[in-house]
């Protein structure tokens, strides 16, 4: 099975206020780069394939954090890319709030598509199909990370549970927060969701005899049964 952890990019200054989407040069402030560094000395211990980041700057930079001391270089996918918000990107959230596709948008996402911009069930579909390749080139084995962005990691978590875009505004996703998939080759199961601060033990494959680890192999998950998290 394979094993994704997605992480998304650490705070900006735009981060809250504003809907940043693919507005250039939006960088980690000191807070990001802070959480990027913390999460990347938390997992150094996971020994991962590949490093896939978003093109946009703040992922990108959290991604090279999570690359210090490994011999992985970082790899860019636009399909991992920030929703395309058109009109509504570089836009204040309270003013956005007040135009009427916003609450389609938290009631009913799937019929949501931004003036000049994307569709949010588009935005699931190449996002999926992204990971869905990469998981295939890596291998059963592997274990990457994916860097990417808040609604773009709620909508594969929406599509890993089997649950209609409709409801993933009920996924918590914060900055720089760590979110875990098993793909196998009967569906995948969510690990973690929304990790901040949590050991990564579970992470690390399984031991061999003699001490040498080896990946895990099974269908469950690890702890498997049912409703194990």
């Amino acid at each position: 099975m394979t094993t994704v952890l997605l992480v998304r990019h650490g705070l900006t200054a735009m981060t809250g206020p504003v809907l940043a989407g693919w507005t250039p040069g939006v960088h980690l402030d000191d807070r990001g780069k802070a959480q990027a560094v913390s999460l990347a000395e938390r997992l150094l211990p996971v020994p991962v394939s590949a490093i896939i980041a978003s093109p946009l700057e703040r992922c990108q930079e959290t991604a090279a954090a999570l690359a210090t001391g490994r011999d992985v270089a970082v790899t860019t996918d636009d399909r991992l890319g920030e929703c395309h918000y058109g009109d509504w990107t570089g836009q204040e959230l309270k003013k956005l709030a007040k135009d009427p596709l916003w609450k389609v948008v938290q009631a009913h996402p799937s019929a949501a598509r931004f003036p000049g911009g994307e569709a949010l069930r588009d935005t699931q579909a190449r996002a999926v199909n992204a990971v869905r390749e990469h998981n295939a080139s890596l291998g059963d084995d592997a274990t990457w990370i994916a860097v990417s962005h808040g609604d773009v990691i709620k909508a594969l978590v929406a599509d890993a549970l089997g649950m209609h875009l409709d409801m993933f505004q009920r996924v918590q996703v914060d900055p720089c927060s760590l979110t875990v998939v098993r793909y196998t080759s009967l569906r995948p199961f969510v690990i973690r969701l929304n990790d901040v601060a949590g050991a990564i033990d579970d992470l690390l494959p399984p031991k061999r005899r003699g001490g040498r680890r080896r990946p895990a192999s099974s269908d469950a998950p690890v702890g498997g049964g049912a409703g194990a998290a």
